[in-house]
């Protein structure tokens, strides 16, 4: 039961931050005893990397569903953008994947810390 920092992040995910208190179970010089208690929360303005990376791909989603609202238009005026509209389709759905992906990594994290 040693006392560390914790940052509380926009997202409401939190991080361990340095350590600051040995507990009174830890007798040996240097050591913790590995359980960790909060001594200061800390918040922070930024979200946690997992969140950062979920909200990147989600703007490449968006962006790519534009280009082929684009790219339809297009082809009603006579340019051909099929294969296009198909990479871009392809691309949409491995982001998908790793999007749900993240997701769950995320929820997994939060199911251990709780």
């Amino acid at each position: 039961m040693c006392f560390y920092d914790q940052y509380q992040m926009a997202c409401g995910d939190h991080r361990w931050g340095h350590f600051r208190q040995h507990c009174s179970k830890e007798y040996r010089t240097g050591e913790t005893c590995g359980m960790k208690l909060v001594m200061n929360t800390i918040p922070k303005s930024e979200k946690c990397k997992l969140c950062v990376k979920i909200d990147t791909k989600r703007g490449r989603v968006y962006k790519e569903e534009d280009r082929i609202d684009r790219w339809y238009k297009e082809e009603q005026r006579g340019i051909g953008r099929s294969a296009s509209i198909a990479a871009s389709q392809d691309t949409i759905v491995t982001l998908l994947n790793e999007i749900s992906d993240l997701e769950y990594q995320r929820s997994q994290y939060q199911a251990t810390l709780r």
